[in-house]
This record gives structure tokens, C-alpha cells and sequence, in this order.
């Protein structure tokens, strides 16, 4: 397997992506900012990054009616990091595209992670920027443990073998240069994916993947919101 060796520049950012509307919680809050044992979930997203030291500077990716409420609210006081707060696009790709555009122009390596995953570990992070260093993309995912089927129509078509099945996660951390033009080639052939890994599949280049946790959920609905207020009693982050 060929590898791409980092020669890239020092600087680390982070692009958290929280620029959605939150529509599948039939609510009138985004759910980024709903209550998650008395603080936003995006706040407890965004304090693995301000304690990380891989991590230089922060891009928070929001809708733009928000700047001021994540300012009072999200931010949080007297950070030695640097956040700076970025307007969302239509879309997630949009989104992390906008990202990418505001990171600082010493950036080597970019760490992109969903504003609504709050419970990943700093160990976690660190690797997948050590990855990306060495072969240029890694991301974190587990791998599929239940019976997968594929559908159609409602009924089973197929039974697919799970043992090299792994369920994709973030943090996702590329070396700047790789995800830039892996973003820019998406939006020139108008092709879309579910997640950055995606698009730096589609140049044919290989995207490293490490394990993660089951701890690492994504909220999106209020059951998940449940469970996160169950874990964090838990002392599961």
C-alpha cells in the first residue's frame, strides 16, 4: 500500500461542523445547542479540542444567526486557542468546504468532527492525527458487529458479510492539501457523500481507519439525547 508522507506544515485545525437545522428533533432548538446535562452539546463537543495539544485552532461551523448566541454560550471563557466562527453552507459538504476555506494558510493537517458527537476521547483524536500525518487520511469507525442485509423494496436482496464492515465515525483527520482537493474535485463533478472520507476515496487514495468507540454516538434524535444524559451519569465520556 502506497503511503503519502507527511511533509505537510505543522499547524493542526479543526473544523467542527454544527450548521444544522436539526429537523429530525421536531424542535424549535437546533439540536447543537440542545441542553446536555445543563450545557449545549455542541459545548461539550467543542471542549475535547480547546484540552487537545495536537489541536491549534478551532473552526466552528454555524449557521450565521447564530454567531451570537455561540459567542455568549458555546464558546467558552478565556480560551488560549483560537476559535473562529464560520458561516454554514446548504448542505454538510457545503459546510465543511467553508471550513476548509477559513483554515489558516500554515495548516498541515485538518480535523473534521461532528459538532453532535460529543463523547470522543482525546486519545482517540491524537491518533487519527498521527495518522493522518503518516499516509495523509484517518478516520475513526467500529466494526459492524450485526447481521446486515441489503434491501429493496422491503424485501432482503442480499446478506452481506460483515467481517470487513466497519460503520464510519469522526474525528476524520487529512493532511489540508488532500481534503481541499478532495472537496474542490467534489464540487467540479457534482458528486456528493455522507462523509469526508468519501470524497478522498474517489481520488484513489487510501483513507486509514482506526477503531473508535460505541461510546462515540452521534445525537440526532431525542432518543439519542436520552442515552447521552444516560452516559454522561454514567461516567461513559
Amino acid at each position: 500500500m502506497v503511503s503519502d508522507k507527511c511533509r505537510c506544515k505543522a499547524m493542526v485545525s479543526a473544523v467542527i461542523v454544527a450548521a444544522g437545522k436539526g429537523i429530525r428533533m421536531n424542535d424549535t432548538v437546533r439540536k447543537q445547542y440542545l441542553p446536555l446535562a445543563g450545557r449545549p452539546v455542541l459545548a461539550h463537543s467543542l471542549d475535547l479540542f480547546e484540552k487537545c495539544n495536537f489541536i491549534n485552532k478551532i473552526i466552528l461551523v454555524v449557521p450565521e444567526d447564530d454567531f451570537d448566541f455561540c459567542r455568549k454560550e458555546i464558546l467558552p471563557a478565556g480560551s488560549e486557542k483560537t476559535v473562529r466562527l464560520v458561516p454554514g453552507g446548504e448542505k454538510r459538504q457545503d459546510s465543511v468546504y467553508n471550513g476548509l476555506l477559513a483554515a489558516d494558510e500554515n495548516t498541515g493537517i485538518v480535523v473534521i468532527h461532528d459538532g453532535v458527537r460529543p463523547f470522543i476521547h482525546i486519545e482517540m483524536l491524537e491518533l487519527c492525527i498521527s495518522g493522518a500525518k503518516e499516509v495523509g487520511a484517518c478516520i475513526l469507525g467500529i466494526p459492524v458487529q450485526d447481521t446486515v442485509k441489503q434491501v429493496e423494496s422491503g424485501y432482503i436482496i442480499k446478506t452481506l458479510e460483515r467481517d470487513n464492515l466497519w460503520l464510519a465515525q469522526t474525528p476524520q483527520a487529512f493532511q489540508y492539501e488532500i481534503i481541499r482537493k478532495a472537496h474542490e474535485n467534489a464540487r467540479l463533478k457534482g458528486y456528493a457523500g455522507t462523509d469526508d472520507a468519501f470524497l478522498v476515496e474517489q481520488m484513489g487514495k487510501y483513507v486509514k481507519i482506526i477503531k473508535g468507540s460505541k461510546n462515540n454516538i452521534k445525537i440526532t434524535t431525542r432518543e439519542d439525547l436520552k442515552l447521552a444524559e444516560v452516559m454522561l451519569r454514567a461516567g461513559l465520556d
